[in-house]
C-alpha cells in the first residue's frame, strides 16, 4: 500500500482508539473487518501504532503542539511502528522538518508526567508501593510483552513442543518459572500450527500459570473456576487433574464461556463442565457450598498488570472505577469462599498492580474470615509442584509478580485453607 494511504488509515484508527470508550483490541479488530484487504504486514504497523500512542499518549500530545494538520495524523507520525523509510515516503516537506526537530528533544529534561505517561493517581498509587523500582516498571510496561505458551501436559512434553516449534522455524526457551511456559519473542502466526491446532499448546502468560499452579488441583478432586472467562486457567487446571474428577467453569458471561468452547475441544479434556451464573450467590453456587476441593478466583479487576498488552486501560480506569471493583472483588471472595470443604484450598488473584484490589482485598477478608481459613505461604505451594526461584515470586505472604522483575504481566495471588 501507498505509505501516505497508510498513514490516513493509521490516522482513522488512531481517531477510533484514543475515544477511548470500548478496549483498544476491539477497535483495533473492528477496524480490521472493515479494511480486510490490507495485509500482514500493514495490520501488524497500524497496530503497533495505535498502541505505540496509547502508551505514550501524554508525551505525544505534548510533542504533537507544534506542527499542523489534524492531531490524530501529527500522533500517528509520533507512533509510527511501520519503518522509518516507509514514513519518510509519506510526509511532506514541511512534516519532515517538523518530526525533525521533535526527534532533537531531550526527553531526559520533560516533566516526569510526559516520561511516565500515566494518569497522576496511578503513578502516585505505584510510586506509594514501589519507590526507587517505579522507574524500571514503567519501562518494562512500554515494551512490548513476549507470547508465552503453556504446554498441555496431558499431550506433550515440554521439550517435545520446543522441538517441534523449532522444526517450523519458531524458538522458544523454556519460561523461567512455570514448569508448563515456553517463551517466543516476537508474534508469530502460530493458528496455522498443528502443535496449536491440535491442542498441545495454548497461548497463556507465565503469570497466569502460576496462578493455576497454586490451586494444587490433582486428579479425581472437585474444583471450581469461579471467574473463568475464557478458560485460560480452566484449561491449566484440566490438565493438573489429568482429566479426571469435576472441574466448574463459572461465569457470569455466556458469551466469554462460548470463547472456551473450541479451547476446549482442541484441549482433550472430557471433565470441565462450564455455566453460566447469573451473579456470585446464584443458586448453583449454593449447591456446591463446603463440598469442593479447590476454588481459583481469578478476580474480576482493573487489568492493569497487563499494561504491556493493553495500554489503553491506563487510561480507561479511574479511582472511581477501582472503587466500585474493590465492592465486588470482595462480594466475590466472601461468596466463593463458601465452596471450600474442611481442608479445601481458596485463592484470590487479580492481575492489577494496585494494593487496593490486592493487599486490602486480603486483609478484610482475614479480618472477616480468619477463624474459618488459614493462609498458606504460596512460595511453599508453588516449589511443590516443581517452581523454581519460588521465593522470588512472593511478597509478605502473597504472590506479587511485576513485569520489571519478572517478565510476566503483573499479578497478584493469596492463598488460604479452610480449617
Amino acid at each position: 500500500m501507498h505509505p501516505n494511504a497508510l498513514l490516513d488509515l493509521a490516522t482513522d484508527l488512531l481517531r477510533s482508539v484514543l475515544r477511548l470508550d470500548q478496549p483498544a483490541d476491539a477497535v483495533v479488530s473492528a477496524f480490521f473487518r472493515q479494511h480486510r484487504a490490507l495485509g500482514a504486514r500493514d495490520r501488524h504497523a497500524l497496530a503497533e501504532t495505535a498502541y505505540n500512542v496509547l502508551r505514550q499518549r501524554l508525551l505525544f500530545a505534548h510533542l504533537a503542539q507544534s506542527g499542523s494538520g489534524a492531531l490524530e495524523r501529527r500522533l500517528a507520525i509520533l507512533g509510527w511502528q511501520g519503518g522509518d523509510s516507509f514514513l519518510r515516503g509519506a510526509l511532506g516537506p514541511h512534516e519532515q522538518q517538523w518530526l525533525a526537530q521533535v526527534k532533537a528533544v531531550d526527553r531526559t529534561t520533560l516533566a516526569d508526567k510526559l516520561r511516565h505517561n500515566l494518569p497522576d493517581w496511578l503513578a502516585g498509587a505505584l510510586q506509594a508501593q514501589l519507590g526507587e523500582e517505579f522507574w524500571p516498571l514503567v519501562q518494562a510496561m512500554d515494551a512490548a510483552a513476549p507470547l508465552d505458551l503453556r504446554v498441555n501436559v496431558l499431550k506433550t512434553k515440554r521439550d517435545d513442543a520446543a522441538k517441534a516449534l523449532a522444526a517450523t522455524g519458531i524458538t522458544a526457551e523454556p519460561t523461567p518459572f512455570s514448569p508448563w511456559g515456553l517463551r517466543i519473542d516476537g508474534k508469530p502466526a502460530l493458528n496455522k500450527l498443528e502443535l496449536f491446532t491440535q491442542g498441545s499448546v495454548e497461548v497463556q502468560d507465565e503469570g497466569s500459570q502460576l496462578l493455576a499452579l497454586l490451586s494444587g488441583a490433582r486428579r479425581g478432586e472437585m474444583v471450581v473456576d469461579f471467574c473463568a472467562g475464557a478458560g485460560g486457567k480452566t484449561l491449566a487446571l484440566g490438565a493438573m487433574m489429568r482429566n479426571t474428577g469435576r472441574l466448574y467453569a463459572f461465569d457470569v458471561s455466556g458469551h466469554r464461556l462460548n470463547n472456551l468452547k473450541p479451547r476446549l475441544a482442541r484441549s482433550g479434556l472430557s471433565n470441565v463442565y462450564p455455566a453460566q451464573i447469573a451473579h456470585e450467590r446464584d443458586e448453583r453456587v449454593k449447591r456446591l457450598a463446603g463440598k469442593i476441593d479447590r476454588v481459583l478466583i481469578d478476580a474480576p479487576c482493573s487489568g492493569l498488570g497487563t499494561l504491556r498488552r493493553n495500554p489503553d486501560l491506563k487510561w480507561r480506569q479511574s479511582p472511581k472505577a477501582v472503587q466500585e471493583l474493590q465492592a465486588k472483588q470482595q462480594a466475590i471472595l466472601a461468596s466463593a469462599a463458601r465452596l471450600p470443604k474442611s481442608g479445601g484450598r481458596l485463592v484470590y488473584a487479580t492481575c492489577s498492580l494496585l494494593a487496593a484490589e490486592n493487599e486490602e482485598i486480603v486483609a478484610a477478608f482475614d479480618a472477616e474470615h480468619g477463624r474459618d481459613f488459614v493462609r498458606l505461604d504460596p512460595a511453599e505451594l508453588l516449589r511443590e509442584q516443581g517452581v523454581e526461584r519460588a521465593d522470588e515470586l512472593v511478597q509478605n505472604q502473597c504472590l506479587r509478580l511485576w513485569p520489571h522483575r519478572h517478565r510476566t504481566d503483573g499479578f497478584f495471588a493469596a492463598v488460604w485453607q479452610r480449617r
